[in-house]
């Protein structure tokens, strides 16, 4: 591989179909950071860092779990688009975030389901009452508010100066729920065939686009598959994407993973190692002319090189390694810089893994990566720690 030519490839720009320009493909993808305040603010420490994303050289920076109802929040430390919102303290994150010609924009969800139960009372497509999940299900008049609940998050992103936002539709949240046979159980018009239970998803692209305007950037998160049996399967994934081509979606990012207790897990379509939907994404683009991104397992710059030159992604979405390096995309973009070094956990605690990344992400925030050094077990009690602090003041500022 010449690195002149990787290098002219991941610093090519992307310019989305409502004409709204990426600088290169290398996207910083969404993780739930959960560094707002607790009453759904944003704080110094995570404008900081999406500052230090933006000065790294990344296209786009996507704000993970943006929540647009207080009451169905993945985590106590997500940002909340509602009135009453900090729009000054959303203004200056939107600025700092895209500074050196970034992009930044949150990503609109609803946990449904999996709403955190210190501070929310769970609701999905339908009511559930398997071991370690209950919730009850959405009436129709519920459903139909969604879109709205969508657009004036969408509005607010909009008008505090970020510079489009991201539909979450992966990943197990609320309307990934509704494309979900694990979920969605419903017989009205939206659930039964892939066409139901895509509908409600439909309807809240038009009601954001209505709400930004045709030249503001609106993108999806969408799961290739859910990687549980019983789950979405890649088939209906790529019906998903066509319909999605009917859309004014400008960028489709393509994950994958879903929790659900009890659920046997399936490898269907997954990479073992290495970038897992690779060949989904190659799939997908068959299917649309809307860009594709692709999130998950991207760990060298060879690998972002290959989606790239094989015509599987037009852009590449990266995590994890983008909180080992924040300055990762100019490496890459410079030809001269190295691959991330990934640590290594042997006998990993549930949630173990998770908790480092997101402790680490409030070191970046506040400039001390370099005394970061906890073991598993220590980031997972800060981690859960500072969800329990935060809960009583959600509690607090929302009401139940």
């Amino acid at each position: 591989m010449a690195k002149n030519e990787a290098t002219m490839l991941l610093d090519k720009p992307l310019v989305l179909p409502c004409g709204a320009r990426l600088k290169n493909r290398l996207i910083k993808s969404p993780m739930s950071d959960s560094l707002g305040d607790g009453t759904g603010n944003p704080t110094k420490a995570q404008t900081r860092l999406y500052e230090r994303w933006a000065e790294g050289g990344v296209a786009l920076s996507l704000i993970g779990e943006v929540q647009t109802s207080p009451h169905y929040p993945e985590k106590p430390g997500n940002l909340v688009l509602v009135q009453g919102s900090d729009t000054a303290g959303l203004r200056i994150l939107a600025k700092r975030g895209s500074i050196n010609d970034a992009h930044i924009w949150p990503q609109l969800g609803h946990a449904g389901a999996l709403a955190h139960l210190p501070v929310s009372k769970p609701k999905g497509p339908s009511p559930l009452n398997v071991e370690g999940l209950q919730c009850q299900g959405l009436s129709l008049e519920e459903i139909h508010e969604l879109p709205g609940l969508f657009a004036r998050a969408a509005t607010m992103a909009k008008d505090t100066g970020f510079g489009g936002v991201q539909i979450h539709a992966g990943h197990g949240f609320l309307l990934s729920q509704f494309l979900s046979p694990l979920f969605n159980h419903r017989a009205d018009a939206y659930g039964g065939s892939i066409e139901g239970r895509f509908r409600v998803i439909g309807e809240v692209i038009d009601a954001v686009r209505r709400a930004v305007g045709p030249s503001f950037p609106v993108g999806i998160r969408i799961n290739s598959t859910d990687k549980l049996v019983g789950g979405l399967t890649d088939e209906d994934a790529l019906q998903v994407v066509r319909m999605l081509d009917r859309t004014s979606i400008d960028l489709i990012d393509v994950s994958g993973g879903t929790y659900f207790p009890g659920a046997a897990s399936s490898s269907d379509g997954v990479s073992a190692s290495g970038p897992y939907f690779i060949e989904f994404a190659r799939h997908a683009k068959k299917m649309t002319e809307i860009p594709i991104m692709v999130t998950g397992g991207m760990q060298t710059r060879a690998d972002a090189f290959a989606a790239l030159q094989t015509g599987a992604a037009d852009a590449i979405g990266l995590a994890r390694a983008m909180v080992l390096d924040p300055a990762l995309a100019n490496s890459w973009l410079s030809g001269l810089g190295g691959d991330p070094a990934f640590p290594r956990f042997e006998t990993p605690p549930r949630g173990g893994i998770t908790a480092w990344y997101s402790m680490r992400l409030k070191a970046l925030g506040e400039n001390e990566e370099s005394l970061f050094a906890p073991t598993l077990e220590e980031a997972l009690e800060a981690y859960e720690a500072r969800d329990a602090e935060r809960c009583p003041r959600w509690l607090e500022h929302f009401g139940s």
